[in-house]
């Protein structure tokens, strides 16, 4: 009797709990017009393209492919790239610039060399190279991004590389691109300081104190060739074993201050306990340390007599740790990610981050285009839309304008690392009173009522919602079967101050519309 009464005792218990936490699964979204935290630029929706696996050959470029243009572009990838709206694009590395030189790829293909790829393992047959890349920008409708080699590089190499693109004539090497065929100046405008010098992984790496001296010499001789063009430094990737990767960033920055534009951080995360709450709440980390460089850039600036800002820039995120390790980190076909539903809320939750902190940050490239941990996934007769494309192509199709800080009000959970994770991750973005409203259900079996308020003016008209959802948060996309993709939802009319939405478990969603 008494193991009877305590066992429904439990049971009792058990069920009020549940019943008390369904009844706790509601949230407050204010908006305020007022409250702008800055302007949402366009480069936050950048993407990447290394020479590394089948990114550049097979992915992007493919000649003698029936799939392919007459430059060798695939036109199925060019296609889907577009569905992006990719507003810029990070090339030629990674890991891959730091034993590349420039000149190895341009001029007529049969005359370029094969080189040994100490990156990735493999030969590099240099078919593809700068002229290649900024023709698949034009075709694109992207600006280009290059990176120069700060590892086996030198000085000079990296001055001629903007002299090549960005001199209309005279010197020995806009010349020589007009020998290869192109008149006109390509007019760089973004160059990056070399990738993850603090790598220990990086050939040519060096220590804080070395690389601010040598990129300090580059960037000098690079404004002196094109005065106008926006310079990257590179941060800290190197988060492993004893790296102090604040005190690289400080350093870099003191000797960098009057040179550069924006300062490089790389993240990548994974869920390979399988602890599903835990990766949920990872973009968070891309916060924290936003929030710890925003202050070291602002004590380097108040070392200089410089007006114009620096900015942080995110050129390297992603979720990356199945292809990872021995027999994924090289040959032609390395890191080649599939991806499922709980990866593309990740994505969405990096991309809420960087709306949120649009104040300071910039620009941010997701690493890579096709392929290689990539939105795009081709075989050499067909290509699939992973789960991600459908995260970054909401956001980079929407969210323009002014970035609001929204007040949130959500239940909340706790993991390991971080306590009180709220289940609503939540960026607005306001555009001449269009609001864009993007929200990541972050629980896993519960929807979440939500009272979504206006206060200045009101909510008017039709809004129209947007999905991206799946059976199952270990759901995959495959060739042939996208299940996890957008979805448009019925449209909401509201007139009025407020109005309600239920957010379904493990979804984003994306409500746009106008605020009178």
């Amino acid at each position: 009797m008494t193991k009877n009464i305590l066992y429904f005792l439990l049971i009792f218990i058990i069920g009020f709990s549940t019943m008390t936490r369904s009844k706790d699964m509601t949230a407050r979204i204010k908006i305020d017009t007022d409250r702008k935290i800055g302007k949402i630029d366009k480069n936050l929706y950048g993407n990447f393209a290394e020479h590394l696996g089948r990114c550049i050959y097979g992915g992007i470029y493919d000649p003698g492919s029936k799939l392919s243009d007459e430059n060798g572009f695939r036109k199925d990838v060019l296609k889907a790239a577009k569905g992006l709206n990719v507003t810029i694009l990070r090339y030629p590395g990674g890991n891959f610039v730091s034993d590349y030189h420039w000149l190895d790829g341009i001029g007529p293909k049969d005359q370029r060399p094969t080189r040994l790829d100490l990156a990735w393992k493999t030969l590099e047959p240099n078919t593809f190279g700068t002229d290649e890349f900024i023709a698949y920008c034009r075709k694109l409708g992207t600006e280009p991004y290059l990176a120069v080699n700060m590892g086996t590089g030198t000085l000079d190499e990296a001055k001629n590389w903007v002299e090549y693109c960005n001199v209309k004539e005279g010197p020995y090497y806009a010349e020589l691109r007009k020998k290869n065929g192109h008149p006109e100046p390509y007019n760089v405008k973004y160059w990056s300081l070399g990738n993850e010098m603090d790598g220990f992984w990086q050939m040519g790496h060096k220590d804080a104190v070395d690389y601010g001296k040598f990129a300090l010499e580059a960037a000098k001789l690079m404004k002196w060739t094109s005065p106008d063009i926006k310079l990257i430094a590179a941060g800290s990737s190197n988060f492993y074993g004893d790296a102090d990767p604040h005190k690289w960033n400080r350093i870099v920055l003191n000797y960098l201050k009057d040179y550069i534009d924006y300062i490089s951080l790389h993240l990548y995360v994974g869920n390979r306990d399988n602890d599903y709450y835990a990766f949920m709440a990872s973009p968070l980390e891309i916060e924290e340390r936003t929030s710890i460089v925003e202050g070291q850039i602002e004590e380097a600036l108040s070392k200089t007599r410089r007006k114009t800002p620096i900015y942080v820039a995110w050129d390297e995120y992603n979720v990356w740790y199945r292809a990872r390790g021995a027999g994924f980190n090289t040959g032609r076909n390395a890191l080649e990610e599939k991806y499922n539903l709980e990866d593309a809320l990740v994505i969405a939750g990096f991309l809420n981050a960087f709306i949120r902190n649009a104040h300071i940050i910039k620009m941010a490239n997701m690493a890579q285009l096709v392929n290689v941990i990539a939105p795009i996934f081709t075989s050499k007769t067909d290509m699939f839309r992973q789960t991600i494309y459908y995260s970054l192509a909401l956001y980079a199709n929407n969210s323009f304008g002014t970035a609001l800080d929204a007040f949130v009000d959500s239940p909340t959970y706790d993991t390991k690392k971080r306590k009180q994770v709220p289940y609503l991750d939540v960026s607005v973005a306001y555009d001449d009173g269009t609001v864009v409203i993007n929200v990541v259900n972050r629980h896993l079996d519960q929807s979440i009522s939500t009272r979504l308020i206006c206060q200045q003016g009101k909510f008017d008209g039709e809004f129209s919602v947007y999905e991206v959802n799946g059976p199952d948060i270990k759901t995959e996309n495959t060739f042939g079967s996208e299940p996890v993709r957008t979805k448009e939802k019925p449209a909401i009319k509201v007139n009025g101050k407020s109005f309600t939405y239920e957010f379904p478990p493990h979804s984003l969603t994306v409500i746009k519309g106008k605020i009178k």
